[in-house]
């Protein structure tokens, strides 16, 4: 089909090809048609595909490696002979915008404005490999051959030594692995466990969810839980009727007065005892009575007391 792209081509009668050099100039347009039109400010749009994974500063949102977007190419710069271009581009689930330009001195991208580099570069130290220390051991290994094969050297001592306890556990489990049988035996009967206790569990939690009417999903207890739960005491609910009982046995077990030691329940109060309950409450607060005075005393003497007592108490003490 590519010898037929010129025939494919309308020419209208009026081109002339001294005139017009292709049909793009006959018809005033650019060669590459939208895409040119910022090319007066040195702007091409271009297709462009995220390098690494990032997250966009304005929304939040991840955007990750490979997702391509319709950017604005600019060179912003030279390194030595190299041109620094930058990349401007909207994002795909916000209105905002951000650059990313290259990096030649260290064969990267990096991103200028509007998002941030999800880091996951490759560590060549943590994972066992030969790190250049600079740029001229880079050259010497490029150009050494002695020097190569001393790194490569170095590389296959790493690699044996790093091999060889993984082709003893290969061995070691070899017998083991020979028997399929026995281990799909094994597998199956640990799948089966597991889908048991699987299920118990689900019985168990439906149980629960259903008495506490609620619905929602419950997590595994552990030996924490089972402790706290331990440590909880719920007491039983008591009804009104009890509680006031117990307050009317509480007062009733409190002094009557103070500097008394008798509780109501121990004092008798009969017509028969009235007296000597009397005398021996007025022994206690050291209250003197009337008939209790020696006869010497004159009668014209008053004492003030907290208590009164008559004649008529005694004639009922004499009487008792």
């Amino acid at each position: 089909m590519g010898e037929r792209k010129g025939q494919n081509k309308y020419y209208p009668p009026d081109f002339d090809w001294r005139k017009h050099s292709s049909l793009n100039a006959y018809q005033g347009v650019h060669a590459l048609r939208e895409r040119a039109r910022k090319l007066d400010r040195g702007i091409l749009i271009i297709r462009f595909e995220m390098p690494y994974n990032i997250w966009c500063n304005t929304c939040g949102n991840h955007i990750g490696m490979g997702v391509r977007y319709n950017a604005e190419k600019t060179k912003i710069g030279n390194y030595f002979t190299t041109p620094i271009l930058q990349f401007r581009m909207k994002c795909h689930l916000c209105d905002g915008h951000f650059e990313i330009k290259t990096d030649p001195k260290a064969r990267d991208y990096v991103i200028v404005s509007g998002a941030r580099r999800e880091e996951q570069r490759w560590d060549a130290a943590e994972n066992g490999q030969i790190v250049m220390e600079s740029k001229e051991e880079m050259k010497k290994l490029a150009t050494d051959a002695m020097f190569k094969l001393e790194y490569e050297g170095k590389d296959l001592s790493k690699k044996t030594s790093k091999a060889a306890p993984d082709l003893n556990e290969l061995e070691m489990h070899q017998s083991a692995w020979k028997d399929d049988y026995i281990i799909n035996y094994v597998l199956r009967k640990d799948l089966r466990q597991a889908k048991r206790e699987e299920r118990s569990q689900k019985e168990a939690d439906d149980r629960v969810r259903t008495k506490a009417s609620i619905d929602i999903p419950l997590l595994p207890s552990s030996r924490h839980d089972d402790r706290l739960a331990k440590l909880y005491r719920s007491e039983p609910v008591r009804s009104a009727q009890q509680t006031d009982l117990d307050r009317r046995l509480t007062i009733d077990k409190q002094q009557v007065l103070k500097g008394t030691s008798s509780t109501p329940s121990e004092i008798n109060w009969k017509p028969s005892t009235l007296t000597a309950n009397k005398k021996k409450l007025s022994s206690t607060f050291g209250i003197v009575r009337n008939v209790d005075k020696p006869p010497s005393v004159s009668q014209t003497t008053t004492t003030k007391s907290l208590v009164s007592y008559t004649a008529d108490d005694d004639d009922d003490e004499d009487s008792s």
